[in-house]
């Protein structure tokens, strides 16, 4: 079925309101039509087609103006409606004004808005990382000129501050940044900025300038500054490098002395520490020997004042024993006598058999391995047998 045939093939009306069309025509309405329908329904509504009986041309003028009104009220309902809403992207906060002054900060979604009353000053994308950069020549504290090339990225931190606070952010920013630069290139060195010092320098920088973006109060998050070239003049560029080569010599060769350092003074403090630990054992050795002849001498003395005599004869022959024990030569002291008898035993060694030596020599090695009792014992024998003898005699 056709959508303007109605249910039951009742033909003589469609849903634009014409009876009894021509049958033989099935096609879509025209426009003409259509149009004089909708005027004259309008009319209608606005009280225009009450005077039927009137002329023509006055109804027809009315007409017109009547439809002309009904579109205008009605584009001005649809553009209220299409102005009351908007929409703020996630990275993204609106600024809202109302009749002129601030009013909110809208947060990212589906927004609505009264029309003609508030405004939206700017959408401003709060995540997107903006960079300036700059070059310039400065001079520096020893009064060197220096061409300084840097970069600076920063964000939109705070909307508000950002649309309202200043006319020109960008140009905000870069004012700020060859002010902040400049003064700490002026209060450094040259050396300290071609070199070693630039990190420290970026770092002030950095500071400085997020200083002046919060007292402007523009809104300004600094994400990083870099100086990203920092060199002389190029007429005095050829200096410079070699005072820079000059400078990587000294490094070297100061890491160079460092390395010996690190490998000598090891080995002297080991060498000090072992003639440390030898003049401490040879102390302990000394101290423990002077301790053992203490000892001795009063364990002596000891014996000698229980027998006086007995001992110092013990220790006249301990030491006669201890000087002729590196002699070649045997002497015997007789009492009562004038001469001490001599026995050649180094000729009566020579005239001997091997056999001879070899028995003395192996009696020579048991008596030097005899221990301290022993030969004390064969000291009194020989003392009893002398006294004997004389007793004899």
């Amino acid at each position: 079925m056709a959508w303007n045939e109605p249910p039951g093939g009742n033909n003589d009306q469609d849903p634009w309101g014409n009876r009894n069309r021509n049958k033989g025509n099935d096609g879509p309405p025209d426009l003409d039509d259509l149009f004089k329908q909708l005027n004259t329904k309008l009319n209608k509504w606005l009280g225009g087609g009450g005077n039927k009986g009137g002329n023509n041309n006055s109804s027809g003028s009315g007409g017109g103006f009547a439809s002309l009104l009904a579109l205008v009220i009605v584009a001005g309902v649809l553009y209220v409606a299409y102005d009351s809403f908007y929409t703020v992207d996630e990275s993204e906060r609106a600024v809202v004004l109302r009749l002129g002054k601030f009013y909110s900060v809208e947060n990212p979604g589906l927004q609505m808005k009264i029309p003609f009353i508030d405004r939206i000053a700017d959408k401003v994308n709060v995540t997107q990382v903006r960079e300036h950069s700059l070059k310039n020549s400065m001079l520096t504290a020893d009064e060197n000129i220096v061409e300084v090339s840097m970069t600076v990225e920063y964000r939109a931190a705070d909307a508000k501050a950002y649309v309202l606070n200043v006319r020109d952010p960008q140009s905000t920013i870069a004012h700020a940044a060859e002010s902040a630069l400049r003064h700490v290139v002026g209060s450094a060195r040259l050396e300290q900025i071609l070199t070693v010092g630039r990190d420290q320098v970026q770092a002030l920088v950095k500071e400085r300038l997020q200083t002046y973006l919060d007292n402007y109060d523009v809104g300004i998050q600094l994400a990083q500054l870099k100086i990203t070239d920092a060199a002389p003049p190029s007429a005095v560029q050829d200096a410079f490098d070699d005072v820079i080569k000059a400078r990587e010599d000294q490094q070297r060769l100061v890491n160079e002395a460092q390395a010996y350092a690190n490998q000598i003074v090891p080995v002297a403090q080991g060498q000090a520490q072992r003639q440390l630990a030898e003049a401490e054992a040879y102390r302990q050795e000394v101290v423990a020997k002077a301790t053992g002849e203490s000892d001795r001498f009063s364990a002596l003395l000891a014996e000698y004042e229980k027998a006086p005599d007995i001992t110092r004869q013990r220790l006249y022959l301990n030491t006669i024993e201890e000087i002729y024990a590196k002699s070649s030569k045997v002497l015997l002291d007789v009492e009562n006598g004038n001469n001490m008898m001599y026995l050649p035993l180094d000729q009566l060694r020579k005239n001997s058999t091997a056999s001879a030596i070899s028995d003395l020599t192996t009696g020579a090695a048991n008596v030097n391995n005899l221990t301290q009792s022993e030969v004390s014992n064969l000291t009194d024998q020989i003392l009893r047998e002398i006294d004997r003898r004389r007793n004899n005699q």
